[in-house]
């Protein structure tokens, strides 16, 4: 009875099992409520064996090659992206420079369909549209973010750096860059969900390609929803796959982070 008191009792620390317990908890609660709802004549989600049936169809044709697609679409995109938000952030404390860098993170509050327009008229191909136009938004977000995090370093920290006798850039070396290496590949793993959710939107752009993407658009065009449900889970699950390869590559390479 004391172990489920403590279930209720703010910033209560649970040993593993415990938290196991209540997952599993929200978990058989969430698939009961879902059987529960889709039993009767009047239905919001697709039963779970339309669901299961859908992810079977979808596997057989070739489920594996589009989700590939997707993420080679992505790690394109976040190549470019992070070289160029890093440049841009990085510099962002030199007076002459941070305009820039303040403009565009600014600019995050365009709508997408404005973006699409000019870039068909600079770009030809499609499938380097795609690209573009996830590199846009993810260097929009990850240049505020970083500046975010330029933002909340001590100034006891620059100061330091400045009384070993740094210079300028070297204390943008060693303290914004070098010492707020960590930081970045968090920033990375909270806009990479931004980048994830878009996919649908961008890929439906190059049919060809295929992709996640153009796999839910059909299933939507022909009401498939068992299909639907299933392409949300595999997208859902790909996307946490993706969060805890980048959180768990943070504690390898900088194991002195978040102590």
């Amino acid at each position: 009875m004391e172990t489920i008191q403590k279930w209720f009792r703010p910033f209560e620390v649970l040993k593993l099992e415990q938290r196991l317990s209540i997952l599993t908890i929200w978990i058989a609660g969430v698939i009961g409520y879902w059987f529960m709802t889709t039993s009767g004549e009047k239905r919001l989600f697709p039963p779970p064996g339309k669901v299961m049936e859908g992810m079977r169809d979808l596997f057989n044709e070739g489920l594996m090659v589009h989700i590939g697609s997707s993420l080679g679409l992505c790690l394109q995109a976040t190549l470019i992206a992070i070289v160029f938000s890093l440049v841009v952030a990085y510099l962002s404390p030199v007076p002459f420079l941070r305009p820039v860098a303040v403009a565009m993170s600014r600019l995050r509050y365009l709508p997408l369909t404005g973006i699409t327009f000019y870039l068909a008229v600079m770009v030809s191909d499609a499938r380097t549209m795609q690209v573009w136009v996830l590199v846009i938004f993810m260097s929009l977000y990850f240049i505020t973010s970083l500046l975010g995090v330029l933002k909340d370093i001590p100034q006891e920290e620059i100061d330091h750096a400045r009384s070993l006798k740094c210079s300028r850039w070297e204390v943008l070396w060693e303290v914004v860059i070098k010492g707020r290496m960590d930081y970045v590949l968090d920033v990375l793993r909270q806009n990479l969900a931004i980048i994830w959710m878009m996919l649908v939107t961008v890929e439906s752009i190059l049919v060809a390609a295929g992709g996640l993407g153009v796999l839910i658009k059909n299933s939507d065009r022909f009401m498939n929803h068992g299909r639907i449900v299933a392409l949300q889970l595999v997208i859902l699950l790909v996307g946490l796959g993706i969060d805890l390869f980048i959180n768990a590559l943070r504690k390898v390479l900088f194991r002195y982070s978040k102590i």
